[in-house]
């Protein structure tokens, strides 16, 4: 079997929700880390504003996700036209496949 080419569409959804995820992730780890400002920052005349860890933290959980989700849309996107075209020149993907039980 020889895989010819992949749905723009359906490349660009599956990669986009993958981004999504790892976004989310990685905006869980930006807010730990940025919760962490007000016990390291320094005393005296120049004080971080309390309201800097917060907004970075809610920030980074709510913008990372979907901006990584964006980003990976659009790569999907690109990544598909660019292997189909690609596929259409030199041929396409050779899959090897065998029949299988489920679990």
């Amino acid at each position: 079997m020889v895989l010819k080419s992949i749905g723009v569409l359906s490349a660009a959804k599956i990669v986009g929700v993958m981004y999504a995820v790892m976004g989310l992730i990685m905006g869980l780890i930006f807010a730990a880390m940025f919760s962490m400002i007000p016990a390291m920052a320094p005393t005296g005349d120049a004080q971080i504003p309390s309201w800097i860890a917060p907004m970075f933290g809610l920030g980074s959980i709510v913008i990372m996700p979907i901006m990584y989700g964006i980003m990976g849309f659009i790569g999907g996107a690109i990544g598909a036209v660019i292997y189909n075209v690609l596929a259409g020149a030199i041929g396409g993907l050779e899959l090897h496949l065998e029949p299988g039980t489920r679990p």
